[in-house]
């Protein structure tokens, strides 16, 4: 082994290895584990949200893989429809190019030429991380296959009545012209106006008076509602009101949704442009009136001296104008939400548009079928109602059935080029054939297409085929020889194991899965759901490239030097006053850059910080505190390797160790294991890192290796072999038992240590997961060490308060104690010595000197004062020690006067707290009488 640790140089050298070897892939044998990867968006780059997630996903899959399941990583990366065409469309119009120049099928080439020179960055990043995912396996969802399975599942559901065509309000992004998603919604605070605005009664003096944040919109009004059973409207309702700015005339109306107490009481309704205005017409039967174009300008409905504004131009308009009328009561400052696309940043309109629709809402069709909440929703709800799928933590669950109890229809179909083209077409007089191609569409058309037919030309939602995932990444519908092979082989990992996702694609991701899934296959589409946790700054803030907060976990991996990282920081910041708080943060917090840490460090902060929290703040000191652990363990295996025979093969000593060191270490390692595996279980990858990371930093490296050096010192020949023994069979079993939080430290150095075990060197990945139950377990000879460990604690804290120097032997004498203590400080005499740099351990003479103490149990612990130690500096000492040991017992008691404790907690942890209580108060009363005898 080289002498220092070097992440970047291992890193490069064991991931290509590990690819070409084929080790991740399924090995056919044991029981089958699948992840599936969420497919990360083919324009994306690498976060911390995806090296957190991705980190979490490769645990388990190197976990279960040692533990001899037939393991299935599946990954692979999603068209993302909306932000690829963007790309693509933004590269053309530098050349003053748009994509109608081009037409559909040469757009769709230059499209493709972009994925397969640039696609995939992510996945070649995601090998920066170490994922032992099956590359060969990787799939893309444009993909051929995956390709026929959307065909196949939209014309099955649009065969039995889950599919419909209609016109239906949506989000509509006026840039990209095209329906959007929710999730493809942000709601933005803004500051606006409140516009309080008089509609005059027809026939009357009367007027009511309408607050709207959207005067423009008034165009559009059908109605005016108001509560049923508000007064001041009551003679009203039926009436007819003068829209203002038109010549139109529209009726009040009543309606339950209305608010008596908010604003003026009224409401303008604008179906056309407005969600909840949608409902209220649907219920009143109104006829809905667009005014604004695809393009979001005023179209031909409105009056004439609007038509052709720009939607926020028009605002201006009209505002003027109702002032100019003397309809605009007040204007007030309003804060708002606003809903801006996420891929745009356009401001969101509520449209009008004929759009696909994936029925979840109805019992039964006209025909008598089930309907789409019978066929699709409810067996989706009922999955995870029976237990069939568990969401860790469990909360997330009820989120899941709320949404899915309060669901709507689902918009299927997007005003895009770049996707699946929605495999329905149109004959000369307008109606629609589907089917999974234009030959299949005809077969079963119920009435003969007049002429030729056109394909629609709509693309589907990037979430219809996602939804797909965990099947048709397998093979479904096997429409081929060779991809009904692959399903016949591959289905065995359907329902893959675990799923690993955020919590903000529950709804658009996870649901979809479980309803096409249960649909299509009559399975649910994973056994678990872990919800992890959001990834923050250091101070809880959200990761924003708008913010500047944002960290490149390859920059943590490889660091970034100072200059370079501002640059990057601030490079999307539009405002300069930003921009410059921003370069003063980053300035403040990073003055030297950031450190290489490697990948290792950075994969076990993930670990530590995994637990079931909704988000995780990310602190960068915590990752340079883990590259340390990884110096430790580097420097430990060094150590023991260095004190091995010059053997190839060290030769076992038997089965048996022969110190009582030896079999404590061996005795802590079973526990831990077990306590991994537990918490591998449960998801508390938080607890795991700590259980790790206690085991191999405090109890392996600083008191095993060192309470090791007086038999490995020492004159007797078979415990210096036993130890050397234990040493390495520790350390190896510690590497396979880390290898899954950090992959690459652990080959490195256990492709050194298991030559000198005998053992085949292949690979650390192919290597058995150890087994906690094949470990011994000495319950005597952990009880001797934790004591020895308390006396060598004592003696050190005794020398490193009272700054005795460290190479300086001293007296040590011993007073109280029961025979178990006697008998342990005889048995340990030489390694006190040795370690505590003591003289042999005498019994305190009488009369007893000054002395400082550590007290272990009822035994005392003295180090004479006489030429060693001040006075006045050990009384203070003591003074200190006993008002901690005070605090600990009050702390005990406290527990045991509440009531509900001593209620509802275990016996055992009952006892635990007197236990404790006696146990402090031993010690308290030998620290007492050390003082007192100090003070005499």
């Amino acid at each position: 082994m080289d002498k220092s640790f070097e992440p970047n140089t291992i890193e490069s050298k064991w991931y290509p290895r590990w690819e070409a070897s084929g080790v991740f892939a399924p090995s056919g044998q044991g029981t089958p584990y699948c992840i599936l990867l969420p497919p990360p968006n083919v324009t994306g780059t690498l976060h911390m949200g995806h090296a957190f997630q991705q980190t979490v996903m490769d645990m388990l899959v190197r976990y279960h893989r040692m533990r001899g399941d037939d393991t299935l990583w599946q990954v692979g990366t999603d068209h993302a429809g909306i932000a690829t065409q963007k790309i693509v469309e933004n590269q053309l119009a530098l050349e003053h190019q748009t994509r109608h120049d081009l037409g559909r099928p040469e757009f769709l080439k230059k499209v493709w030429q972009w994925k397969e020179q640039s696609g995939s960055t992510i996945t070649h990043q995601m090998r920066r991380i170490g994922v032992a995912a099956d590359w060969s396996r990787e799939r893309f969802t444009m993909d051929e296959g995956l390709s026929a399975a959307v065909r196949k599942v939209f014309v099955e559901w649009f065969r039995a009545g889950l599919i419909y065509r209609g016109n239906r309000l949506v989000n509509w992004d006026p840039a990209l012209g095209t329906a959007v998603s929710d999730l493809e919604v942000n709601n933005v605070e803004r500051e606006g106006s409140m516009w309080s605005i008089r509609y005059a009664v027809a026939d009357s003096d009367e007027s009511i008076v309408v607050a709207t944040t959207r005067p423009e919109t008034l165009l559009g009004d059908v109605a005016v509602a108001v509560h049923p059973e508000d007064p001041r409207y009551a003679h009203l309702i039926g009436r007819q009101l003068r829209l203002p700015l038109s010549e139109r005339l529209i009726p009040v109306i009543a309606d339950d949704y209305v608010e008596p107490e908010f604003g003026t009481g009224a409401v303008k309704i604008t179906p056309a442009h407005d969600f909840n205005d949608y409902a209220i017409g649907q219920r009143h039967q109104l006829t809905p009136i667009e005014i604004f174009s695809k393009d979001a300008h005023v179209n031909d409905n409105a009056p004439e001296a609007y038509r052709g504004l720009e939607r926020f131009e028009a605002r201006k308009r009209v505002v003027a104008d109702l002032e100019a009328a003397g309809l605009l009561v007040e204007i007030k400052p309003h804060k708002l939400q606003v809903p801006v696309s996420e891929r745009s940043g356009a401001v969101i309109e509520p449209m009008l548009t004929d759009q696909w629709f994936v029925d979840l809402t109805r019992e039964t069709l006209d025909d008598g079928r089930p309907g789409g909440r019978k066929a699709i929703t409810e067996p989706a709800l009922e999955a995870v109602r029976s237990g069939q799928i568990k969401f860790v933590p469990d909360n997330w669950s009820t989120t899941y059935t709320q949404w899915l109890d309060n669901i709507q229809d689902w918009c299927i179909s997007r005003q895009l080029w770049w996707g699946h083209q929605i495999p329905a077409w149109y004959d000369e007089a307008g109606n629609c054939f589907v089917g999974e191609n234009e030959a299949d569409a005809r077969a079963h058309a119920s009435i003969a297409p007049v002429g030729a037919l056109r394909q629609d030309e709509d693309v589907l939602d990037t979430w219809f085929s996602s939804a797909l995932w965990p099947f048709s990444t397998l093979g479904w519908p096997g429409d081929s020889t060779e991809r009904a092979l692959e399903w016949e082989q591959f289905q065995r990992f359907l329902p893959s194991a675990t799923l690993v996702t955020g919590f903000d694609i529950i709804f658009f991701w996870v649901a979809r899965m479980v309803m096409a899934t249960k649909y299509f296959t009559g399975q649910v589409p994973f056994r678990e759901v872990y919800i992890n946790a959001i990834i923050r700054d250091a101070e809880g803030q959200k990761m924003s490239k708008s913010k500047g907060n944002t960290l490149d976990p390859l920059d943590l991996i490889d660091g970034i030097e100072l200059e370079p990282l501002v640059a990057k920081s601030t490079g999307a910041l539009l405002l300069p006053q930003v921009r410059d708080k921003v370069e003063k943060r980053i300035r403040k917090d990073y003055p030297d850059g950031i450190p290489a840490i490697g990948t290792d460090a950075l994969r076990f902060t993930f670990a530590a910080l995994a637990s079931y929290s909704r988000t995780i703040n990310f602190d960068i000191k915590r990752a340079e505190g883990y590259k340390a652990f990884c110096n430790k363990l580097w420097n430990a295996a060094r150590f023991v390797l260095m004190n091995l025979p010059e053997t190839p093969v060290f030769e076992a000593t038997g089965a048996q160790p022969a110190t009582e060191a030896e079999r404590w270490i061996l005795g802590r390692l079973k526990q831990t294991l077990t306590e991994v595996e537990g918490h591998f279980t449960t998801y508390r990858f938080d607890l795991l890192a700590q259980a790790v990371y206690e085991f191999v930093w405090n109890e392996y490296c600083d008191w095993f290796l060192e309470l090791a050096k007086p038999a490995l010192q020492g004159s007797d020949a078979v415990a210096a072999a036993s130890t050397r023994h234990t040493l390495l069979v520790v350390l190896e079993t510690a590497l396979r038992m880390l290898h899954p939080i950090v992959p690459f430290i652990t080959e490195e150095i256990w492709q050194s240590v298991a030559p000198r075990l005998g053992l085949p060197v292949t690979s650390l990945l192919q290597q058995s997961w150890p087994q906690a139950q094949h470990l011994p377990e000495d319950a005597a000879a952990s009880a001797d060490i934790e004591w020895f460990k308390q006396v060598l604690t004592g003696i050190r804290r005794i020398r490193s308060e009272m700054n005795i120097a460290p190479g300086k032997t001293i007296p040590l004498l011993f007073a109280g104690g029961d025979a178990t203590d006697l008998q342990r400080l005889n048995q340990f005499a030489t390694q006190i010595q040795v370690l505590a740099r003591v003289e042999a351990p005498q019994p305190v003479p009488a009369p007893e000197p000054a002395s400082a103490a550590a007290v272990v149990g009822s035994l005392r612990l003295l180090i004479p004062l006489a030429g060693l130690i001040d006075l006045e500096a050990e009384k203070t000492r003591l003074q200190k020690e006993i008002g901690k040991i005070r605090g600990e017992i009050a702390k005990c008691e406290g527990k045991l006067r509440n009531e509900k404790f001593v209620a509802n907690a275990p016996p055992e942890v009952v006892a635990q707290e007197r236990q404790r209580i006696t146990d402090w108060t031993v010690q308290q009363d030998g620290l007492q009488l050390q003082l007192k005898q100090l003070e005499a």
